[in-house]
């Protein structure tokens, strides 16, 4: 996670999204992260934006769902992706830095 959030540099804006919830000594739930299935690294990408709007720069929001080469995402990780991808945003999943190059290419191809 660290590797990738390095490789990122200056590429994105990325923050470690933790999702879970835990019971406090008088059984109470506590829920924290963004929802559950919300991807690994969230953040934004500066983008300029296109000739009717010249210079000005929109941050695109960012999900990346951080995986081994073998791990496989939960429905709810895959329905994340392609609702912030359908929605304009950057969202896939990287299994190494190699994967990061997608930040020019995203779609949420490889998500189950």
């Amino acid at each position: 996670m660290r590797r990738l959030m390095v490789a990122i540099g200056r590429r994105a804006t990325v923050f470690r999204n933790h999702v879970g919830m835990i019971r406090d000594e008088r059984g109470q739930v506590h829920r924290f992260g963004l929802c559950v299935g919300s991807s690994d690294l969230i953040g934004w990408t500066t983008r300029t934006v296109t000739p009717d709007m010249i210079g000005q720069r929109i941050a695109v929001f960012t999900a990346i769902e951080v995986k081994t080469p073998t791990g496989q995402p939960t429905d709810q990780q895959s329905h994340f992706l392609e609702t912030v991808h359908r929605a304009g945003g950057i969202a896939f999943i990287a299994r190494s830095e190699a994967d990061l190059a997608r930040l020019g290419n995203e779609r949420p191809q490889d998500t189950r």
